[in-house]
Order: structure tokens, then C-alpha cells, then sequence
């Protein structure tokens, strides 16, 4: 059979990318916690022999750097020293991981005596020790705080399962059993495309197995190469500041990228970013990565197979002791926060290249929240949870309102199952009127969620930022709302910062508001019948109408005064003046427009 045959070839691809996409339902399936099964915050990925990522299933953009990196660290590792039963693990963020949270499991495939591939997975487990439960804190200053770093390394030889590293493991965690079930669920999942491998291997041969992966790696990075050369040649650079780390409140942190074109190719330079910080919002260059190819993958068609191919056409580059490469010690639990406004600044870049396909800033990406304490019985509860979402505007339509950022693919766990399962009783779940990004395109709608303690005490823990630094309008959009904490401790609701780490006794409710997402084109131009939608459905107020939209709303008839909206309009016109459109990539009026 050979290698190129169009029709052998198509079967072969998606072959390939249904086996990742059926390791990624067993892994759903078999979980044990909820951030596994219910938010989905994981990924699967098939590679060739020598690593290289060949397809990935749907599941997180933003492991698309991930996997490739901690198979590197594997092969450099081990080298020859793999054979057929060897499991590798590793969560180490400076030897091919990203954060603790993150434990990957990578399996050989062969046939007969020769190695054929890897299956690989990535799952984010509900705790993997340190000062913190959920091991997801971000005001943790140096990672030996964070929980346990495991460098790469064999949990099974041979077979044969290593009873030590697997004690060493379950002894350092707070859920030992939810955190060895996660992991069977991993090793399932590694079984199912171990064997459909093994299938796909037989049919055509290990010879022509192993050019039809060298193919689809070809032909991957072919298409990109040509989507890239449509693109306008040029530079084109952004900035935008998360509002601080959680150590240092208020003091904002620096992202910049530069992002050129040139031919089929393109390189992204985070040069200019901050210096890594205290607090665990530090990311690797394989995260920074991730949030790269996230944004570029927006650009171009949605039919691209992604694997290795893609990314031999982007270069990505930061220096070392920046905020987007750390080095050690850096605290990096919370990295995730930094990925999602890297993934908006480098957006950001690309609305300069091509205003007219690029959306607004979203919600800042989804809001990470733990609850963790004992019950009476001194058995510990950990709920991690991931509040989504609220996408900007995009140039021709509004944002998706309680989506998942576009990072992540993942879900908000549904109440009935927290309630179940943990002490802890969600009150409110529902959007809030007037957060959204006015423009001729609104922005996703902002999310408020509360939850009472049913135990005694528990540490709560929050990642969240887009408190000062509000989403970013596009072509004359206004910035979403920004995000609130607050807590009722009994005397009503009082204000809390974006990033913390406290102490929640029975009774008490925190309230989370993500960000709304920033909107697009002028709001003036926004066709009233679509502002009195949005009035009926409550994502903008009888107030809000008016305000922004210069729309009036009759709420008694629900019908638009045409000729009032008609003179408002004009008059806010006249007071506004010519509208206000930065080109992307002004950092001083990005930073004024978010304080305005």
C-alpha cells in the first residue's frame, strides 16, 4: 500500500483521530473525580515512535504544547530503556510538565519487538498534596509548597507496577483513592489506543504504519504552511496586564507579544513580558506554547489536523525567568490563569493582522475554585471546580454566553452533582444583567455562581483575575465588566481580590462573577431588536438599553420607541464624539479603556 494513497490515507487520519477521541470518552467514563468527569479537564494524544504528537483527541487546547513536550522529557530520560509494559509518569513542571495538578501517563505500543507509537494522557487531579488542599493555590510563592513533583519515571516495568513510587504517591496525597482511580482511568484509556493501534498497525503493515504517520506529520505541515502564506506579511504586537499575582495585591503584571509574519511562517516572541513572580501564576514555555497555537489555530481552517506538522510552521520563543518560561523554584500551580490572557493578548495581535476575524477579550478564562475541608469523620472532601464562560464578541455575531473559554473546552459542573457529592450547596447559578461588552456585537454574558459551606470550616481557594484589567473591546466595543468576589459571612456580602486563599465556616457563602466579555463594533449600531432580545432575556437591562445601546425599551409592551431610540442615539453621538477605536496593540489606552 503506499503511502500517499488518498483514500488510505484520509481512512488512516481519521482513524488516528478516533482513537485519541475514544480514549478520551474512557478516560470521562472510568474517572473518579469531578474535575475529570464532569469539568473534562484532561487530554489524550497519539504519537509515532519517536514521540511526535500525530493526533490529539477533543479535548484541551491547552495541552496542544503539553504532550509533546513530556514525551521529550521521557525519550531524553529513559532513551533505549523502554519496552513493551513500561507506563511512564511525570508532573514536574520543569522536566516536561506544567503544573503539579497536571500527571501525565504515557504507554508504548509495539508490535512484536518494535515500538510503534506512544499513547499518551494528561489529567488534572482533585489534589497532589502541599500547603494547600486542591494543590492549586496561587499565592504559594516556591513549588515545594505546591505538592509532589514527580520527574519522569516508570509506574509500570515490564508490567509490573512500581509498589514503592505508587505508595511514595498515594502517601503524599489528600484523596489517595480518587487519585489512584484517576490514574486507572488514565491507563484504560492508554489500553483502548494500545490495542486499536496495534489494529491499525496490522492492517497496513509497521513499515506502512510508519510512513502514513510520517505523512499525516507532512501533510499537517503543508496546509499550515499554505493557510500561513494567505496570511498579510508584517509585525504586529500586543499588550495587556494581569492585575497581580495574589502575593503582590495589586501590583500588575506585564504580558507583551510580538507576533510576525513572514512567508509560510510564523514566529510569536513573548520578549517584553514580566519577570516570573512570587505568586503561582508562573508558566512553562510549553504552556506558553499551548496558548500560542491556541490563538493562531483560530485563524485558520478549522480542518487542520493537529499535530507535529503545525508546529514545525510556528515558532514560539520567551526568555527564560519570565512569567512565560520560569525557572526554578517558580510557583506555577495557577498557571492556568496566565495561559488564558495569553491566549486574549496573542488575539490581541492578531486583530492587528486581521481586524475583521479576530473576537473581542473573553471573560479572562475560567475562574478556578476549591473547597476542601473534613467531615465529622475526619475523612477529607476536596471540590475543584471551573466556573465557565463568556467568549467576546466576535465580528459577526455576539459571544457565546456560559461557554467554555476557548483554552480549555471544558464545563462548569452541574449543581446537582456537587451537591451530591460534596458538602456544599450551590444558592444562585445564573447570568448578570449588564456585564457584557456593549458593542454592535455584545460579549459574552458574565456568570454568578454562590456556595454555601455545609461543614464545620474549609479553605477556600480562588483563581481569578479581570478585576482591574477589564476584557478588551475590539473596533469600538466597550470592555466587559469586570470579575467580584465577595463573601457573606452573616452581615451581608463584602468584597474580596481576585486571587485568595481563606478560611470558609458553616453558613457562609462565597460568590463568584466571572467577566463579561468584551464587545465589537460600535454599540450605537446595534440593531435595537437585538437589544430588546437581550432585554427580554435579561443580559441587559431596561437601564443598560439605554445607557449604552441608545436604545429605549418599552418593557409593558416589549416594543422599541424607534423615534425615541432615533434622537438618543444621535444626542449620545454628539456627546461621544467620533468613536473611539485603539488600534490593537496600544498598551496605554488598552490600560485606560480598562480602568475607565
Amino acid at each position: 500500500m503506499a503511502p500517499r494513497d488518498p483514500v488510505e490515507f484520509e481512512l488512516f487520519k481519521n482513524g488516528l483521530r478516533a482513537i485519541a477521541d475514544e480514549m478520551a470518552v474512557t478516560l470521562m467514563r472510568t474517572a473518579y473525580s469531578g474535575v475529570l468527569k464532569n469539568n473534562m479537564d484532561f487530554a489524550t494524544a497519539v504519537t509515532d515512535a519517536d514521540g511526535r504528537l500525530v493526533a490529539q483527541g477533543l479535548t484541551l487546547p491547552g495541552h496542544l504544547g503539553s504532550i509533546p513536550t513530556a514525551m521529550r522529557a521521557v525519550l531524553d530520560r529513559f532513551g533505549d530503556d523502554i519496552a513493551p509494559g513500561d507506563v511512564f509518569i511525570l508532573n514536574d513542571p520543569f522536566e516536561g510538565g506544567m503544573h503539579l495538578p497536571d500527571i501525565f501517563l504515557m504507554k508504548p505500543v509495539f508490535m512484536g519487538a518494535e515500538r510503534i507509537g506512544f499513547s499518551a494522557t494528561v489529567c488534572h487531579h482533585a489534589d497532589v498534596g502541599g500547603r494547600v488542599p486542591g494543590s492549586n493555590a496561587s499565592d504559594s510563592t516556591e513549588i515545594y509548597q505546591e505538592g509532589l513533583r514527580i520527574p519522569p519515571a516508570k509506574l509500570y516495568a515490564g508490567g509490573r507496577r512500581d509498589e514503592t513510587l505508587m505508595r511514595l504517591i498515594e502517601a503524599n496525597v489528600r484523596l489517595p483513592a480518587k487519585l489512584a482511580g484517576d490514574l486507572r482511568a488514565q491507563l484504560a484509556a492508554c489500553h483502548v489506543a494500545d490495542r486499536q493501534l496495534l489494529e491499525l498497525a496490522e492492517r497496513y503493515g509497521r513499515e506502512g504504519f510508519a510512513a502514513l504517520e510520517r505523512e499525516l506529520i507532512d501533510y499537517s505541515e503543508r496546509m499550515a504552511r499554505a493557510e500561513f502564506a494567505r496570511l498579510p506579511d508584517g509585525t504586529f504586537a500586543f499588550e495587556d496586564f494581569i492585575d497581580d499575582d495574589g502575593v503582590e495585591i495589586g501590583k500588575p503584571i506585564r504580558l507583551k507579544v510580538t507576533v510576525t509574519k513572514a512567508g509560510d511562517r510564523l514566529a510569536v516572541d513573548w520578549t517584553g513580558s514580566a519577570p516570573q513572580v512570587r505568586g503561582a501564576i508562573n508558566n512553562t514555555l510549553s504552556y506558553t506554547k499551548a496558548a500560542t497555537y491556541t490563538a493562531i489555530l483560530t485563524i485558520v481552517s478549522h480542518d487542520l489536523p493537529i499535530n507535529e506538522g503545525v508546529f514545525r510552521a510556528i515558532e514560539v520563543s520567551a526568555p527564560e525567568g519570565t512569567i512565560a518560561n520560569a525557572l526554578p523554584p517558580a510557583a506555577c500551580a495557577a498557571r492556568g490563569l496566565t495561559g488564558f490572557r495569553m491566549l486574549d493578548c496573542c488575539l490581541g495581535a492578531l486583530a492587528a493582522m486581521l481586524p475583521g476575524r479576530v473576537f473581542a477579550a473573553s471573560e479572562g478564562g475560567n475562574t478556578g475554585i476549591t473547597i476542601a475541608g473534613r467531615r465529622p469523620d475526619r475523612t477529607p472532601f476536596i471540590h475543584v471546580d471551573f466556573v465557565c464562560g463568556a467568549w467576546g464578541a466576535r465580528p459577526f455575531a455576539d459571544g457565546l454566553d456560559g461557554a467554555s473559554n476557548l483554552f480549555v473546552n471544558m464545563a462548569t459542573q452541574p449543581i446537582e452533582l456537587i451537591e451530591a457529592e460534596q458538602p456544599v450547596q450551590v444558592l444562585v447559578y445564573e447570568f448578570v444583567p449588564d456585564r457584557s461588552g456593549a458593542g454592535t456585537y455584545r460579549g459574552g454574558a458574565a456568570i454568578r455562581r454562590d456556595y454555601r459551606l455545609l461543614e464545620e470550616e474549609a479553605v477556600l481557594q480562588v483563581r481569578a483575575d479581570r478585576q482591574a484589567f477589564r476584557p478588551y473591546g475590539l473596533q469600538g466595543g466597550l470592555p466587559g465588566h469586570p470579575s467580584v468576589n465577595l463573601i457573606d459571612r452573616g452581615a451581608g456580602f463584602e468584597p474580596l481580590p481576585g486571587k485568595l486563599t481563606a478560611t470558609l465556616r458553616r453558613g457562609e457563602v462565597f460568590r463568584h462573577e466571572i467577566a463579561g466579555g468584551g464587545g465589537w463594533g460600535d454599540p450605537l449600531q446595534r440593531d435595537p431588536a437585538l437589544v430588546l432580545r437581550d432585554v427580554r432575556d435579561g443580559f441587559v437591562s431596561e437601564e443598560g438599553a439605554r445607557a449604552e445601546y441608545g436604545v429605549l425599551v418599552d418593557t409593558a409592551r416589549w416594543t422599541v420607541d424607534a423615534l425615541g431610540t432615533e434622537r438618543l442615539r444621535a444626542r449620545l453621538r454628539s456627546d461621544r464624539g467620533p468613536v473611539r477605536k485603539p488600534e490593537p496593540g496600544t498598551a496605554p489606552e488598552l490600560a485606560a479603556a480598562a480602568h475607565d
